[in-house]
């Protein structure tokens, strides 16, 4: 068992480091940084970098044995598993069918965007549809379309609003009842002022 683990800020950067490698570089660079550590190394450093077991295994091979992919290639020709996100039918327009009504963004900065819903729940609506798509897939597909982890800015709400839930029950009927014709919707948000 591994007790001494690197400060959050370092795993951010190793991280951030082996993205920016090629595959081999990769395997290899999770492989030192497990030999490094030792026993439980291997585990951690997975966890980290997000990368599979088998994945430093193979990087710690090729260093201590010196073996190269024929012709000095990155992978063995046809090697390597393609993404769920890159191969099943149709998932970015049941994504986005999901997410449809559970979408908001900055009035502030329109390449900002999230999702009220969780991981689970995106999950779980997929398996509703028979897609057995799993959290971790659905945290692949908020990336690849730029969702963001929304941060709260306070944790207690400073006073109670009177028919709060009825207001948002009105404006999905409005919503629902303007969808249906060629009247353009559009949502305002009038908390931010400027200052002059």
């Amino acid at each position: 068992m591994l007790r001494k683990k690197y400060p959050e800020e370092t795993e951010k950067q190793m991280k951030s480091f082996f993205d920016s490698l090629n595959e081999r570089d990769k395997r290899r660079y999770a492989a030192i940084e497990a030999m490094k550590l030792g026993h439980g190394g291997q585990k951690y450093i997975s966890s980290v970098l997000g990368c599979h077991f088998q994945t430093i295994m193979a990087g710690i091979n090729e260093i201590t044995n010196g073996i190269k992919t024929p012709d000095d290639r990155i992978r063995k020709p046809g090697g390597g598993k393609k993404k769920i996100i890159d191969t099943v039918e149709n998932i970015d327009e049941v994504f986005f069918e999901i997410l449809k009504d559970h979408t908001a963004g900055s009035p502030m900065d329109e390449e900002i965007k999230w999702t009220n819903l969780s991981l689970k729940d995106i999950s779980n609506a997929f398996k509703s549809r028979d897609m057995n798509i799993s959290p971790y897939v659905v945290k692949q597909l908020l990336t690849k379309h730029g969702f963001v982890k929304r941060k709260m800015k306070k944790a207690v709400t400073m006073k109670d609003c009177k028919d709060r839930n009825k207001q948002f029950e009105r404006i999905n009927e409005l919503k629902e009842e303007y969808s249906n014709s060629e009247n353009p919707i559009i949502s305002i948000d009038v908390k931010k002022r400027i200052h002059r």
